[in-house]
């Protein structure tokens, strides 16, 4: 089936469209892929891994001797750091299929060659290797707590840039109201793509204010060390004052545009999963509390803080929007 992405991202693109078609159809996404875009593969393309494929999956971080990188110390949190082996083994990733603990799939995702384009309303389309736009960064540490909408929470040290960099690398035009982010698509390894009732790709956004707050921050490392790719290497947003479905993983396209998108999450279930995603105690989840969180690796349960803990950082962002969902 043929779905076309209206401009604002309105509809996510047809993994299945032909790539000439889709080239002049949509030029945001025409590196969404890390590897072919194979939603409509062939079985016998979705057989066992090639040596070669194997090879390039593990071949080693071209970035790793970035690594570790200065730690912002205004970013502190109130909680110790969650175990590496728990933050890296217990993931939420609809790409590689519902269960948490897809890591060893995920490490099958080939994470070089990777593109990102920046596109939509900007003064000029960007399309640039991970390995360039990491170079050009600004790169440090930040402690953040994550806060998953299911109600568990984790403290993790990420590697990273303000996403304000990468939209002023952008320049984009004083219309652009929104960022969409795109995640990749490669059926052939990531398999929960092959489930057709998920609107692939996953798609997510903020607005500009959101985008450009000193907390939004796009992370390229973990631990002292590159993104592992269960936790959405080589590229994933962090967004700590929001639910966590929001900090889309494998990002590869940027588009700035003047209507608010339909994410993936809403498209799927709308009632549930809203544009903005804010963390609030006070509003539950139609299936459960969110009065408290369960602090990973601990199983201890503590009370969920509004934004997450970073209202000073966004309670601003939000005033005047009362009638707007804004915690769903």
């Amino acid at each position: 089936m043929l779905t076309r992405m209206r401009r604002g991202w309105e509809l996510p693109e047809a993994a299945a469209t032909p790539e000439s078609v889709f080239r002049d159809r949509r030029r945001l996404l025409k590196a969404a892929a890390a590897g072919p875009v194979l939603l409509a593969a062939p079985a016998a393309l979705l057989g066992c891994d090639s040596e070669e494929e194997i090879a390039i999956a593990n071949a080693p971080d071209p970035t790793a001797h970035l690594y570790p990188v200065p730690r912002n110390e205004r970013y502190a949190i109130d909680r110790a750091i969650t175990a590496e082996e728990e933050a890296t083994t217990y993931n939420n990733y609809y790409e590689f299929g519902s269960a948490k603990n897809i890591h060893k799939r995920a490490r099958k995702l080939p994470i070089r060659p990777w593109t990102v384009t920046i596109g939509g309303m900007v003064e000029k389309e960007i399309q640039i290797g991970i390995d360039e736009l990491i170079a050009k960064m600004p790169l440090e540490e930040r402690l953040y707590r994550l806060r998953c909408v299911e109600a568990w929470a984790m403290a993790v040290p990420w590697s990273g840039f303000p996403m304000r960099a990468l939209v002023d690398m952008a320049r984009p035009l004083s219309g652009a109201k929104y960022v969409v982010m795109a995640s990749f698509q490669n059926m052939k390894v990531a398999i929960g793509q092959r489930e057709a009732w998920y609107p692939w790709p996953y798609i997510e956004g903020l607005t500009m204010a959101e985008a450009t707050n000193e907390l939004a921050f796009l992370a390229t490392g973990i631990y002292g060390k590159p993104l592992p790719k269960q936790n959405g290497a080589p590229l994933r947003l962090a967004a700590p004052w929001k639910y966590g479905f929001k900090s889309a993983k494998g990002i590869v396209a940027f588009e700035f545009t003047d209507m608010r998108p339909i994410t993936f999450w809403q498209r799927l279930q709308a009632q549930e999963y809203g544009f903005w995603a804010n963390v609030n105690p006070a509003v539950p989840h139609p299936r459960w509390s969110q009065a408290t969180e369960r602090v990973l690796g601990t199983g201890e349960r503590v009370p969920t803080q509004i934004f997450n803990g970073y209202g000073a950082f966004v309670a601003e962002l939000y005033r005047g929007l009362e009638s707007e969902r804004l915690f769903v």
